[in-house]
């Protein structure tokens, strides 16, 4: 009988792959799995744990390595080559922004602003919730207000263009 081994996929990755991998495992839609692991985003953050969790300890589809060390060691190594590419990405998709109209530049920056005050405001909300000052204030209505909030911004940003 063999043996069903969870990896982290190679081929059905959007960032490192555990999605793919867990969905392969369970031979169910990685879609689903995408779905579960965003929703656990919102769980206190348990989702970005568990994620970075399972990257560093499972190993990647078809890895020569052995002993928990080494895919450890293995994982990290790509997580690093993963997140410079992104880097880089970013960087080469902001650098080709740059020759944009002034105007394009200041709607970028005032994009920017709007999504920086956001992540500061839910950052603060989520910081005064977890000492329990905000003990009256019920997150599962919160959240989905929140993601309204943005999504109207996103499309009224969109309509200036």
């Amino acid at each position: 009988m063999v043996e069903k081994r969870l990896y982290r996929s190679r081929s059905d990755r959007v960032i490192w792959g555990v999605c793919g991998g867990l969905a392969r495992y369970f031979n169910i839609d990685p879609t689903i799995v995408r779905i579960i692991a965003v929703l656990l985003v919102f769980a206190n953050g348990v989702g970005i744990l568990v994620y970075l969790i399972l990257t560093i300890v499972v190993p990647l589809e078809s890895s020569e390595v052995t002993t928990s060390k080494e895919v450890i060691r293995e994982n990290i190594e790509e997580m690093k080559a993963t997140a410079s590419q992104i880097e880089h990405e970013i960087r080469s998709t902001l650098a080709k922004k740059k020759d944009a109209s002034e105007e394009a530049s200041k709607a970028r920056r005032r994009s920017f602003n709007i999504l920086g005050i956001t992540l500061i405001v839910i950052g603060i909300l989520l910081l005064l919730a977890s000492f329990n000052f905000l003990w009256w204030l019920r997150w599962t209505y919160i959240w989905p207000l929140i993601l309204i909030v943005i999504g109207i911004l996103i499309i009224l940003g969109t309509r200036r263009k």
